[in-house]
């Protein structure tokens, strides 16, 4: 497959089937007579398990980990789990501050409910921001 019919196949951008060779999760054939890259049927199977990975949180560095340990004929599920396992903590730790956010936010256009739109005067920039103070409007 050339790198386009790959792409389509994977349903990514040809852009993604030429960044994965640059960091070495794909190992594609040169075609001897052009040096065009060449696809097959396991570099198709290797793109959709990186897909599915990143879907899982994984990152590229990580997705080569995996196979580094699959390919020399290990089996990379305990470090899957570990991953994964991280990414749940990392994850909760992210939505916890976005929920903290959000709340500061909701609290910002309640009180800016009640405030006109200042005027900048040479000591304010914004008085609506100003207004929250340093801790925000939590």
């Amino acid at each position: 497959m050339k790198v386009s019919e790959l792409a389509q196949a994977a349903g990514v951008t040809p852009e993604t089937v030429r960044y994965y060779p640059r960091v070495g999760l794909l190992a594609p054939a040169k075609d001897s007579s052009n040096g065009y890259r060449r696809f097959d049927a396991a570099d198709l199977g290797r793109l959709r398990f990186v897909l599915r990975a990143k879907r899982l949180g994984c990152q590229l560095d990580e997705i080569a980990k995996i196979f580094g340990l699959a390919d020399g004929g290990r089996t990379p599920c305990p470090v899957v789990r570990e991953i994964v396992e991280r990414r749940i903590v990392e994850t909760r730790v992210r939505l916890a501050e976005m929920q903290a956010l959000q709340a500061r936010l909701e609290n910002a256009v309640a009180l800016w409910a009640r405030m006109p739109d200042g005027e900048p005067d040479g000591h304010a920039v914004c008085a609506l921001i100003e207004a929250t103070g340093d801790r925000g409007t939590d």
